[in-house]
C-alpha cells in the first residue's frame, strides 16, 4: 500500500468518557467536508451535518474515549484453574489432557490479543511430565499492583496520518518521537524494516497507538499485532523447562512480551530477598539509559517500577540470543514501558530462546 505523509495536528485524549453529541444536546456545525480536526480540551467532539443530516464521526480519538483500552490489576491476576489443577491427583496431572488443557489455556489466555500467532506446543521428550507447573498464568500483559497508576491516556498523543506513516514525514508525531531517540544513529524515522524486524537494538520503540489515523497496516505496528514466529515449550534434560524455536527466526522479529506484575520499586526490594532465598530471579527492573534523561541530575534518579514475571515465566541466560526493549503503544507514562523481547541474531530451528537482564549481549 502507497505510504503518505500528509499528518494533521497530534490529538490527545481526556480520560473521563465523553457521551456522543447529538444535535439535542450541543449544536453542530454544517461542513461540506468529512474530515476535521478534533479539539478535545473542551470535551466536546464536533459532530457534522450532512445536508441537514448530523454525522457521528467515529475517529480513533473518539472510539477510545468510548472505548478505552482494558486495564489489568494484580489483584484479579487468575489463579482458580492453577488452583484446581494442583488439588488434583498427580496422576491426572501426568495425562496427555494435561498438556492438552494447557496448551489450551495459552491459546485462550492470548487469542484476543494475538489472533494470528501460531499455537504454542508444549513438547516433554524425556520424562513423563506432561506440562510445566501450574504455577503461573501465561499472558502477554501487565498486571497493575497496589501504587502503580493505570496507562496515562492524558496525554496520549496520535498521528493524523492517513494511510501508512511515512517514515520520513517531517509532521508524523510518532516519527518524531521515534526520531528523538535515534539521532545517534543512522536510521530516519520507523525503528522497523519493511518486514517488520527491528533495526537496532538498546532504545526505546515507540509504535502508533489507538489514537493514530493510520491504518493498522502501518509499518510501525508490530508488536501490536502479537507474535509471528513459531515456538514450543519444551522440558530440558537438565534445565527444567525452556522456550525454543520450532523453526528459524530471523534477527529482529518480535518474539514476545515479558509479562507479569508491574509493581513498586521498594516492592520489588522486598520480593527480590524472598527470591533468593531459593536461588531463583523473576524481577525485572524498568531503568533503562534514557529514563535517567527525565531528571536534571542522573545520579538523583531511581527506578520507579519493576516487572515480576514470578507468575508470568522467564528465560535468562548469559549467552543470550534475545534482547528485551522498552516499548510504548497505548501509554504516555514515559517510566512504564512494555517489556519487549526481539530476536538479536538468527536463531536456528531447536535453539533455546534466552535473554539478558543486563541489556545487549555486546554490553
Amino acid at each position: 500500500m502507497a505510504s503518505s505523509s500528509h499528518s494533521v495536528d497530534p490529538i490527545d485524549l481526556l480520560s473521563d468518557p465523553v457521551e456522543p453529541s447529538t444535535p439535542d444536546s450541543e449544536p453542530a456545525t454544517h461542513v461540506s467536508s468529512l474530515s476535521r480536526a478534533q479539539n478535545f480540551s473542551t470535551h466536546n467532539f464536533e459532530d457534522l451535518i450532512i445536508d441537514g443530516i448530523p454525522i457521528i464521526a467515529l475517529t480513533p480519538a473518539r472510539l477510545m474515549a468510548e472505548f478505552p483500552p482494558q486495564v489489568y490489576y494484580a489483584k484479579d491476576l487468575p489463579h482458580l484453574l492453577q488452583d484446581h489443577m494442583n488439588a488434583l491427583a498427580p496422576a491426572f496431572r501426568r495425562t496427555e489432557m494435561a498438556r492438552t488443557v494447557f496448551e489450551a489455556v495459552i491459546r485462550d489466555n492470548t487469542s484476543a490479543d494475538e489472533p494470528d500467532a501460531p499455537p504454542i506446543r508444549v513438547v516433554n521428550d524425556f520424562d513423563d511430565e506432561p506440562t510445566p507447573p501450574w504455577e503461573f498464568h501465561y499472558s502477554n500483559h501487565m498486571w497493575h499492583a497496589r501504587g502503580v497508576p493505570p496507562p496515562d491516556l492524558q496525554n496520549l498523543r496520535g498521528c493524523g496520518c492517513e494511510g501508512v506513516c511515512d517514515p520520513r514525514s517531517k509532521t508524523c508525531s510518532c516519527m518524531i518521537r521515534q526520531q528523538k531517540y535515534l539521532e545517534e544513529t543512522a536510521i530516519q524515522g520507523c525503528i522497523y524494516d519493511d518486514r517488520g524486524r527491528l533495526k537496532v537494538h538498546d532504545y526505546p520503540i515507540f509504535e502508533c497507538n489507538d489514537l493514530c489515523g493510520c491504518l493498522d497496516e502501518c509499518k510501525n505496528r508490530v508488536v501490536q499485532h502479537g507474535r509471528k514466529c513459531e515456538i514450543d515449550i519444551r522440558k530440558t534434560e537438565k534445565k527444567g523447562w525452556g522456550v525454543f524455536a520450532r523453526k528459524k527466526i530471523p534477527a529482529g522479529t518480535f518474539v514476545g512480551i515479558y509479562a507479569g506484575e508491574l509493581i513498586l520499586d521498594e516492592d520489588g526490594d522486598e520480593r527480590g530477598q524472598k527470591y533468593n532465598k531459593f536461588g531463583r530471579t523473576y524481577l525485572f527492573t524498568l531503568d533503562f539509559y534514557y529514563l535517567k534523561d527525565t531528571v536534571e541530575d542522573r545520579d538523583e534518579w531511581e527506578p520507579k517500577y519493576v516487572v515480576d514475571a514470578y507468575h508470568a515465566g522467564n528465560n535468562h541466560s548469559c549467552d543470550p540470543n534475545c534482547t528485551i526493549n522498552p516499548c510504548y503503544i497505548n501509554e504516555a507514562n514515559i517510566d512504564k514501558p512494555l517489556l519487549t523481547i526481539f530476536a538479536y541474531r538468527d536463531i536456528e530451528a531447536s535453539e533455546e530462546l534466552c535473554f539478558s537482564y543486563h541489556g545487549p549481549p555486546d554490553e
